[in-house]
C-alpha cells in the first residue's frame, strides 16, 4: 500500500486562520457531510447535475479559525467535512445521502482508510428535522439491505457552531493535484472499498 495520507507535502503551505462560510446569505441549498479526508468528497458531489459547488473545510471543533496542521493533529476536535451547495429543484438531500454513502465506508469507527483519528470520521450533520429523519431513515435502509457484513457506525448529529472552509490549496484538489490525488486514492484502499462493495450492487 502507498503511505499517502490526506494533506501531503502542502500541509504547511498556507497557515489558518480560516474564514467561516456564510449559511445565511448562501444561494443554494447546503447539506454537510464528513467522509474522512475532504479530497475524496468533492468529486463525487460535483459531478452530479444539480450540486453547485463543493466546499471543504472543517467543522465540530473548539476553535475559531483553524488551521489545517492543526486539524490533521487532532488537537482542535474539528472534522474534516465537506459542504454541499445544491438546487433542491434538480437534486433531493435523499439522493446526496445516498452518494454520501457510496463513497465512504460506513463501517469503519477510527477514521477514514489510511486516516486515522477522530478528525476523519464519518458523520451526517444535519440542520433540520427534515434532514435528520431523512438521514436516519437512509442509514436504516443502508443496514438492513446495504452491501456490508459489519454494523454501520457513521453518526448522525445536529450541525452547530460554524464550518470553516479549509485553505484554498485544499478545494477542488483533485482537480489541481489529479496526480497525487489518485495515489492517494488507490493508497488508502478507498477505491478498491468501494469497488468491491458497490459495482455490483447498484
Amino acid at each position: 500500500m502507498l503511505l499517502i495520507s490526506c494533506g501531503g507535502s502542502q500541509a504547511n503551505a498556507e497557515p489558518g486562520p480560516t474564514k467561516a462560510f456564510d449559511f445565511e446569505n448562501a444561494e443554494y441549498s447546503v447539506a454537510i457531510f464528513a467522509g474522512g479526508c475532504f479530497w475524496c468528497m468533492e468529486g463525487p458531489f460535483e459531478k452530479i447535475d444539480g450540486v453547485k459547488e463543493v466546499i471543504s473545510g472543517y467543522t465540530g471543533g473548539e476553535r475559531k479559525g483553524p488551521a489545517y496542521k492543526e486539524v490533521a493533529s487532532g488537537s482542535t476536535k474539528h472534522i474534516e467535512s465537506v459542504i454541499v451547495l445544491y438546487d433542491a429543484k434538480k437534486i433531493s438531500y435523499e439522493k446526496l445521502l445516498k452518494i454520501f454513502w457510496m463513497n465512504i465506508d460506513p463501517t469503519q469507527d477510527n477514521g477514514q482508510f489510511y486516516d486515522i483519528g477522530e478528525q476523519y470520521r464519518t458523520v451526517i450533520f444535519y440542520r433540520n428535522e427534515e434532514e435528520k429523519k431523512a438521514a436516519e431513515a437512509s442509514k436504516a435502509e443502508l443496514s438492513e439491505s446495504g452491501p456490508f457484513d459489519r454494523p454501520i457506525v457513521t453518526r448522525i448529529l445536529p450541525f452547530s457552531g460554524e464550518f470553516w472552509i479549509a485553505e484554498e490549496y485544499h478545494q477542488d484538489y483533485y482537480k489541481k493535484n489529479p496526480v497525487h490525488y489518485n495515489r492517494y486514492r488507490v493508497g488508502s484502499g478507498r477505491d478498491a472499498f468501494i469497488k468491491e462493495h458497490w459495482d455490483s450492487s447498484h
